[in-house]
């Protein structure tokens, strides 16, 4: 299933921008018959990241977009971006026949009935997908106008067209299907770690999304291992990440971290248990982890022993070709989880 809005652009190569809360990803891609060549990548930490005054954390994110784009060589202006969190839903809808002049009603009025939010000053979209019955199914999202139009102000200000506002799950999906085939027709799950949020997306055999966004993710994850140790949340993440420059003594935070993480392992398992008993499919066969946190020593490892299913590292750029030089490589292979969603921001058409 190809998740993309046929929106109509003359020009068609973009960048995928994915602007976190506290690192910015770009991805640029050169697509063709034989699949997706990255001809540009770049990660660079926003400055403050866990600045409180708004103003100041939106200048420092800007100013990190601006220094990834030098660093990246990269020209084009046209950025395909992203959203997540409480402000953004997607739905599977199923309806009686309709006709094609009343489908769109239909989707606003089902959007006000299952979005969290007030939908009259939100964004809808939708794609109908064929079932073969008597019925109109399709997939709709809504997030709010206020969620999209930061992230476009983001992008203008860093010089750049936002084209296309995409959401983080559908992002991973599409990454996926385009570089995990061989997976087709087994119920899987992506688990997205960020400093943020946790972006829970699972696909079935029935080729629609379940997308579940968390609030508990990275940044909590440290913050309770500071608690505990009576340290502060940059030394833990300072010895998390493996910092070089860290002057910091080293502490054993292995049973903090397995504590701290307890909400989000359970988090997940209560979500792979609800889709399996709505969808009345198989059970999740396999996680593929990304996203910042994943890059954490024994991260991986800790979720493979305590979820009900298998858990890997996933990359997507071990299977992506690269013709950026090798700085570009190196810099996948060390960020590579991290940078999903831009992957997948930048396989989009427009």
């Amino acid at each position: 299933m190809d998740w993309k809005r046929l929106l109509k652009f003359t020009q068609d190569e973009v960048l995928g921008l994915d602007i976190g809360s506290s690192a910015v990803k770009i991805v640029q891609l050169r697509k063709d018959d034989t699949g997706c060549t990255v001809t540009a990548a770049g990660i660079v930490e926003i400055a403050d990241a866990a600045e409180d005054n708004n103003t100041r954390r939106e200048i420092n994110t800007v100013r990190a977009i601006r220094s990834c784009l030098q660093l990246t060589g990269i020209q084009t202006q046209l950025a395909v971006c992203s959203v997540c969190g409480p402000e953004v839903a997607v739905r599977y809808f199923k309806f009686p026949i309709l006709p094609p002049e009343e489908i769109e009603g239909a989707v606003l009025l089902e959007a006000k009935q299952v979005c969290p939010f007030n939908v009259d000053d939100s964004a809808v979209d939708y794609q109908l997908i064929p079932d073969g019955e008597n019925s109109v199914s399709g997939v709709l999202v809504a997030t709010t106008n206020k969620l999209m139009k930061r992230k476009s102000r983001l992008t203008e200000d860093a010089s750049l067209n936002n084209v296309l506002m995409d959401v983080d799950g559908l992002a991973l999906l599409n990454c996926f299907n385009e570089y995990e085939k061989d997976e087709a027709g087994r119920t899987m799950a992506i688990l997205n770690v960020g400093n943020s949020y946790t972006n829970l997306t699972i696909i079935g055999n029935n080729a629609l999304p379940f997308i579940r966004d968390m609030a508990y993710a990275g940044d909590d994850i440290v913050k309770q291992i500071a608690i505990e140790n009576d340290v502060s949340a940059k030394t833990v993440s300072d010895i998390l990440y493996g910092c070089e420059n860290s002057s910091q003594p080293q502490l054993e935070l292995g049973d903090s971290m397995k504590k701290a993480c307890q909400k989000l392992i359970i988090d997940v398992t209560e979500t792979l248990r609800y889709y399996t008993a709505q969808e009345k499919s198989g059970f999740v066969e396999k996680v593929f982890v990304c996203g910042g946190f994943a890059l954490v020593k024994g991260f991986v490892e800790l979720l493979d022993n305590q979820l009900p299913t298998t858990a890997v590292l996933w990359n997507p750029f071990d299977k992506i070709r690269c013709d950026a030089g090798w700085q570009c490589e190196d810099i996948l292979q060390k960020n590579g989880p991290a940078m999903t969603v831009a992957a997948g921001l930048a396989m989009r058409s427009i």
